[in-house]
């Protein structure tokens, strides 16, 4: 049997890549993301990323005493045009 029979045959394996968006893994988001997180992850500033809030462009979720923001990951995803899974 030659070698390239054999490697035919053989089911090869193969993980599927994940999803990534300017270097992060989609899959190893949490699901409440900070300004700061996605700010990075849309490469815009914190203040853009405040502005959309209130805008209703990209809603964000209050938190704590403080009002801190936060957003779900769907959102975020729904708004570069990702489907999430």
């Amino acid at each position: 049997m030659d070698e390239q029979s054999t490697s035919e045959n053989q089911p090869v394996s193969q993980k599927p890549t994940p999803k990534k968006v300017n270097g992060v893994s989609i899959d190893n988001l949490p699901d409440l993301l900070t300004v700061a997180e996605v700010a990075d992850l849309l490469r815009v500033s914190k203040l853009t990323i405040k502005r959309w809030g209130k805008r209703g462009k990209l809603p964000a979720i209050r938190i704590n005493a403080r009002g801190d923001r936060r957003y779900r990951k769907e959102a975020v995803l729904w708004l570069l045009g990702i489907q999430s899974e």
